[in-house]
């Protein structure tokens, strides 16, 4: 049965839209009105961080709003918690974004099985090794119609490119730069690496994330792949901006 990632990626083919925000940010109990929010300004895909008080592939926007999550008393099981009966109000695609530690205290089987009662579409664990997924979590993935969303980079091999290809479902997350979340504001730079991989014919499309944040941005990465991921950008339009229907619409708006 095909989750709503891939039927996503089925019906459309380019300009997908990515969002990621942290749960709990910048207030506690903001996760389901964000994702409604999303969801009704035309975003394509929601990916939900989970915070983790080591998050070392982010940037300083996102760890901060990791931090201020926790401290606001943010936990998995408040956040599986926040997600019941989400699927009455969306079928909008929904991503968890975190690392393996709290996956691994909650209980790996137990996590993914929850994850898709409530009807999350896919995990993004940047810090789980490829044989670690392969060897202990692959079979559960599977078992409960999950996709693990795998990064690259432009430092991964054509090889390794192609051993990730062989076991993505979903999508490929295409890291814009060597460097943590939100610090590469140029894309242009990367043209290079983006058409390799293009070359490369890989049966899973793929997202562009890391450094997205406008218009210009979003339009360079959708020329070089099927669309997209805006994190940091968002936290910080969050941030200042917050979490109303209205300012939610116009950044996704102002994206487009």
């Amino acid at each position: 049965m095909k989750n709503r990632i891939t039927k996503l990626f089925q019906q459309k083919k380019e300009n997908i839209l990515s969002i990621y925000f942290t749960a709990g940010f910048p207030n506690l109990e903001d996760t389901k009105s964000i994702i409604q929010h999303l969801d009704e300004a035309g975003a394509d895909l929601i990916e939900i961080g989970f915070p983790f008080s080591d998050p070392l592939a982010d940037g300083e926007t996102i760890q901060k709003s990791s931090q201020i999550a926790l401290e606001n008393g943010m936990t998995v099981k408040l956040l599986f918690q926040q997600l019941e009966n989400i699927r009455q109000h969306t079928e909008i695609p929904i991503i968890l974004m975190g690392y393996l530690n709290p996956v691994m205290q909650y209980g790996e089987q137990a996590f993914l099985e929850k994850c898709a009662a409530l009807g999350v579409d896919g995990l993004i664990i940047p810090d789980m090794p490829l044989s670690y997924y392969q060897n202990h979590l692959q079979n559960l993935f599977q078992a409960n119609n999950l996709s693990n969303i795998l990064l690259i980079t432009p430092e991964t091999s054509e090889e390794r490119i192609r051993l990730i290809d062989e076991h993505s479902e979903g999508f490929i997350y295409m890291v814009s730069s060597n460097s943590i979340t939100g610090a590469n504001k140029d894309l242009t730079h990367q043209a290079a690496y983006f058409k390799k991989v293009n070359e490369m014919q890989l049966q899973n499309p793929r997202l562009i994330g890391f450094g997205i944040h406008d218009k210009a941005s979003f339009a360079n990465a959708c020329a070089y792949s099927s669309g997209a991921i805006i994190g940091s950008a968002f936290i910080k339009h969050l941030a200042k901006y917050g979490v109303s229907e209205k300012t939610v619409r116009q950044f996704v708006e102002g994206v487009r």
